[in-house]
């Protein structure tokens, strides 16, 4: 299935987050990787793929970062105030957008994601007529946890089969309005939300797992820097050579 040049798509970058993981003085996506905050990495990422013509960016009413990046006054960019939690600032952002059948929601802080893993998950989803995830599977062996309260320390409680799991990366795709309607009901009943799908599947509703990249990674940690730098220049050095 070939993606027609004149069908565009609008995608919501959650960034109103303060990523408390990455001990910065800084929110993370506005740490710099070659010069460039993750922020930007992220959003010219996507800009620059033929069929997203915008980017729905939600942050922080008191941002005091975004005015200094380079993104400041990119027509391609609508702001929208970002909410208390992640799931607070997608649906902000999709108030904005009610006209539009489908909608991508990626995570502000993977600036790694490449144009064929956008090509993959959108055709998939939109030969299903069903939203879906990029997501990878579980390769490591999988512990579930259990605190031991005598002494305050984490134990194994199991090992897990992982012959079922998978890692949910972004983007994620969906109908516009069933996403809507699905994170209004999920938090009318007090669901915990940690991603698109998460809100999807508490109303019952299909979602594809559409095999993607492991170099699609969320910088979460320091060292995640480092790591992400490297996946950049790699990507950079094949698209060159192709």
């Amino acid at each position: 299935m070939l993606l027609p040049e004149n069908q565009q798509f609008i995608v919501v970058v959650p960034a109103a987050g303060i990523g408390k993981r990455m001990l910065a003085s800084c929110p993370k996506q506005y740490l710099t990787i070659d010069n460039q905050t993750i922020l930007s990495h992220t959003i010219n990422r996507l800009l620059s793929h033929k069929n997203i013509a915008k980017v729905v960016l939600a942050i922080s009413d008191v941002d005091a970062y975004f005015a200094q990046t380079t993104l400041v006054d990119n027509p391609n960019i609508i702001r929208v105030s970002g909410g208390k939690e992640r799931v607070d600032s997608v649906l902000n952002g999709l108030q904005v957008i009610n006209d539009k059948e489908w909608v991508l929601v990626h995570d502000a802080a993977r600036p790694c994601i490449t144009h064929d893993d956008i090509d993959k998950l959108i055709k998939q989803c939109l030969a299903s007529n069903s939203g879906g995830i990029l997501a990878a599977p579980v390769v490591d062996t999988m512990k579930l946890a259990i605190n031991n309260n005598a002494n305050e320390a984490t134990q194994v409680s199991k090992t897990i089969d992982r012959s079922s799991l998978w890692h949910a990366f972004t983007p994620q795709m969906f109908k516009t309005k069933e996403l809507k309607q699905a994170i209004e009901e999920a938090q009318k009943k007090g669901l915990l939300i940690t991603d698109e799908s998460s809100a999807i599947e508490s109303v019952g509703l299909p979602c594809l797992l559409v095999s993607g990249r492991i170099d699609n990674i969320k910088i979460t940690r320091p060292e995640d820097l480092v790591l992400a730098d490297f996946y950049l220049k790699q990507q950079q050095i094949t698209q060159k050579k192709g």
